[in-house]
């Protein structure tokens, strides 16, 4: 009836035919205005039994378009069935599970059969077959390896194996692979095919993510043969229990492993609605066992599942943070790096402290003046030369124009006398002029300059240069390069966007130099390291004001402040080393959750509240949940309720599955009607009973 007849008279009420719902008694025992479907026991009174006897087209069912067809010995089933009663059970699936009685069978040896063994001999026994051979131990240790650690044995494994007279060898051999490290990369690999791990966001752009640390926590649980119950709690809702460890964070990356659409006209809700939607339908799917997602725009044409209980399930997964649907992140810290960050934060603080006391110090020591421009004065050159050749001009502002010859390599000497006592900076002013490429302040032909050198005297001293400062350097041609006695190195202006030809000053700072006497030298130096890049129009004032007054940070100062960014640049690239993982994070006001009509995120119908479907039993009572909007947390322990019938049933089924290459149920996807019914149902329920009576042990 599945098969043929659910799709136009099941659950569905909007592509429902004649009003007629064959899936229930109620529907299909129903008077519609003169005629029943199914009279339970009487056949020939029933419509169904006679449309499906009929030969006429325009009555037979199902309708020769539809594609589908019965047997003759469907029809004469569902005739006997109708005559028996019409008696509807509940889908296999979805009754208790309940352990059965294990048959009685011993083996030859006298020891009682193991029970997966007596269970699946009854059946053989009913079609009158016999067991299959015990494997021989070289194939035996190969098999066993190969399904609980994907690997197989190394030739020494092999013959330590085959030799061995043990009579537990085999549960000793098993015992090892269990705690192999390689037993979780083997089983973990299932599971993250069913939590769809992947490493990139998929869509078009397709770029990286970092999740790794999901999949390492994956496989660490299986070798810590993590209970299953409490597995499918930290995975669903690990961020909504009590105090979450960061383990029970980055379990919740089971469903963050969603799509990710980056591209730059993508509907951000849209999306953030399919990241909701592939939640639910998975979590169906792996837990349940059902293809939920058939409810997304309809209600379920096969499973008792209404389109309003889909947005019902819908809603546990709808209050989460989903920005652009790749957040939020967790930093995962390893404990060294947390010992090293609390060390660096400790270190950071002290230099921190200590930069600030020495900058009260210098308030406290240090008066600022009302100008620093009172504390320069302009010199005006009593003589300047050039070794190049150019000419030089003093203009009226004091300033030297250089013109004619630029030579491959220049120094200019300028000769000036000084008012002050002492020197202890001079301010070197590079200057626009209409006359200059590009106005300059260089002569090169896009207007910059190259200064290599530079040098100040008097007739009994040479200046000691201590720093140098400017408003602008080039990339790589720092002022300071002028004073590093290296003629291979220099000063420029040239800039990466903007104008470059604007004026400029550079302060060098020296050891205060005497200048009584009248005979003071500054000189530029321009090498053949970059050639004709002398400067055009130039400018010096002198100081002998403190240094910290005119510009120049205090040494210890600057000492200070560099080790205080030194242990931030180690805090900084310590923690960008820190991996990161998407995670799961409820939001703090929940988001209204709406049945959307044919699954368009567009179409909003009535609100609807978290819940389960009606078909199966209801969630246990959690604190105060009956008062309270339900969560995710609320979702995975009604999961792993004992009563629920689904969990436990499509779990070993999978595991059965991975290991023999078929499950008892084929359809490890789809238990509901449509799925196919289990090869051996008592063998099933066996299992799934054994698996949550010995603590859900994988």
């Amino acid at each position: 009836m599945s098969n043929t007849c659910f799709k136009c008279h099941g659950p569905d009420e909007h592509t429902r035919f004649a009003d007629l719902r064959l899936d229930t008694p109620e529907g299909a025992t129903a008077d519609l205005g003169g005629y029943r479907a199914i009279v339970a026991g009487d056949p020939d009174s029933s419509e169904a039994m006679q449309r499906i006897l009929s030969n006429d087209p325009e009555l037979m069912m199902p309708p020769p378009d539809s594609g589908r067809e019965l047997s003759r010995q469907q029809k004469e089933q569902f005739a006997k069935w109708i005559s028996s009663g019409a008696n509807y059970e509940q889908h296999w699936s979805f009754k208790p599970i309940k352990s059965p009685p294990v048959p009685t069978s011993e083996e030859a040896d006298g020891n009682p059969t193991h029970p997966i063994d007596a269970f699946i001999r009854r059946r053989l026994e009913s079609l009158q077959l016999t067991p299959s051979q015990e494997a021989d131990s070289s194939t035996l240790i190969r098999r066993v390896s190969l399904d609980l650690i994907g690997l197989p044995p190394t030739a020494e494994e092999a013959k330590n194996y085959l030799s061995s007279e043990s009579p537990d060898k085999y549960m000793e051999l098993v015992d090892r692979l269990l705690a192999s490290p390689h037993y979780g990369e083997k089983w973990g690999r299932h599971w993250l095919d069913q939590a769809r791990y992947a490493d990139s966001n998929g869509y078009t752009v397709d770029s990286p993510r970092s999740i790794w640390l999901y999949r390492d926590w994956v496989i660490n649980a299986f070798n810590d043969n993590m209970p299953f119950d409490e597995f499918t709690l930290q995975q669903l809702a690990g961020d909504l229990l009590p105090n979450p460890t960061q383990q029970q964070l980055i379990a919740t990356g089971f469903h963050r492993n969603t799509l990710v659409n980056q591209e730059g006209g993508a509907d951000k809700e849209q999306f953030r609605n399919e990241s909701v939607v592939d939640r639910t339908n998975t979590t169906g799917a792996v837990w349940l066992g059902l293809t939920v997602g058939c409810a997304q725009c309809h209600t379920h044409k096969y499973d008792p599942l209404t389109h309003t209980e889909y947005y019902r399930l819908f809603a546990f997964f709808n209050q989460t943070q989903d920005i652009n649907s790749i957040s939020p992140q967790l930093q995962v810290t390893s404990e060294l790096q947390r010992e090293q960050l609390a060390e660096l934060d400790e270190k950071i603080r002290s230099a921190t402290a200590a930069v600030e006391a020495r900058k009260q110090q210098l308030d406290s020591t240090i008066s600022e003046p009302s100008s620093t421009d009172s504390m320069w004065t302009a010199i005006t050159p009593k003589n300047i030369t050039s070794a190049g050749g150019a000419v030089l001009t003093v203009l009226p502002d004091g300033s030297v124009l250089a013109s004619g010859t630029n030579p491959n390599s220049e120094e200019y000497t300028v000769m000036f006398t000084s008012p002050l006592a002492q020197i202890s900076a001079i301010k070197l002013e590079t200057l626009v002029d209409s006359s200059l490429p590009k106005q300059g302040p260089g002569r090169a032909n896009n207007g910059n300059f190259v200064l290599h050198e530079v040098g100040l005297k008097s007739t009994e001293q040479t200046a000691q240069w201590i720093d140098a400062t400017a408003d602008h350097s080039q990339n790589k041609f720092p002022i300071k390069h002028a004073i590093d006695c290296n003629f291979k190195t220099g000063w420029a202006i040239n800039v990466t966007k903007g104008n470059m030809n604007v004026n400029r000053e550079a302060t060098l700072y020296c050891q205060p130099l005497e200048s009584t006497d009248d005979k003071l030298e500054f000189q530029l130096t321009l090498t053949m390291a970059n050639p004709q890049y002398s400067i055009g129009r130039f400018r010096l004032l002198i100081s002998e004001a403190d240094h910290q007054l005119i510009g120049l940070p205090d040494p210890e100062l600057s000492r200070l402040t560099q080790i205080q960014t030194s242990l931030e640049a180690d805090w900084k690239r310590i923690n960008q080393s820190i991996p990161t993982t998407m995670i799961m994070s409820e939001l703090k006001v929940p988001r209204e959750t709406h049945r959307l009509i044919r699954g368009d995120f567009l179409r909003k119908g009535e609100p609807v509240t978290p819940g389960t479907p009606d078909f199966l039993p209801g969630i246990w009572s959690h604190e105060d949940n009956e008062s309270r909007l339900l969560t995710r947390l609320d979702l995975a322990h009604w999961l792993i309720q004992e009563d629920n019938p689904l969990t436990a049933r499509v779990t070993v089924n999978r595991i059965w599955m991975q290991l023999f290459g078929r499950g008892l149920v084929e359809t490890e996807n789809d238990f509901g009607l449509q799925g196919t019914p289990p090869s051996h149902p008592e063998l099933l329920d066996w299992l799934a009973s054994e698996f949550m009576t010995n603590g859900w042990s994988v």
